[in-house]
């Protein structure tokens, strides 16, 4: 587990792609899991595109460290979330969810002592629209500063993503 601090950090950090391999869009049904690594070499990222769901938009963004550790989640077209009701809120951005519950698309955060089990809306200023899942992609890219981004594909027909 990382201190909110550490958490914080590691995700500030900017990044790039680990190699200079090509993927592929991932279609419903498919995993794609895309190594990053910090500019400075020091941490290893994985950056997953998960439309294992057969339903067409149901797509997850994540950006995880260490493997298992989620730094940030962006759900679209998925269940609602349910907030925990804390007595002590642990950050000031969750105030207003705390014990709601949170419709996609919605963003999952690292919290100390909670790791992803909070949840915000999709922010508007960061995400342009959650219908475009190749777009979204790049955008989630910028959100968890991965400057030199890998190539990712789009070459499946436009259709296939909607």
């Amino acid at each position: 587990m990382l201190t909110q601090k550490e958490a914080d950090d590691l995700f500030r950090l900017l990044k790039r792609k680990k190699n200079n391999e090509a993927y592929e869009f991932p279609l419903p049904g498919e995993l794609l899991v895309i190594p990053i690594i910090s500019n400075d070499e020091g941490h290893e990222f994985l950056i997953d595109v998960n439309r294992r769901q057969i339903t067409q938009m149901k797509c997850t963004y994540q950006e995880r460290y260490q493997k298992t550790i989620i730094l940030a989640r962006l759900d679209i077209n998925g269940p609602p979330h349910d907030n925990p009701a804390a007595n002590t809120v642990p950050a000031p951005i969750l105030e207003q969810y705390n014990g709601k519950t949170i419709n996609c698309p919605h963003l999952h955060l690292y919290i100390e002592g909670y790791m992803d089990r909070w949840a915000i809306p999709m922010p508007t200023d960061k995400f342009s629209n959650p219908n475009d899942l190749y777009n979204t992609l790049q955008e989630f890219f910028t959100y968890c500063n991965v400057v030199d981004r890998p190539r990712v594909n789009q070459s499946r027909r436009l259709d296939e993503y909607q």
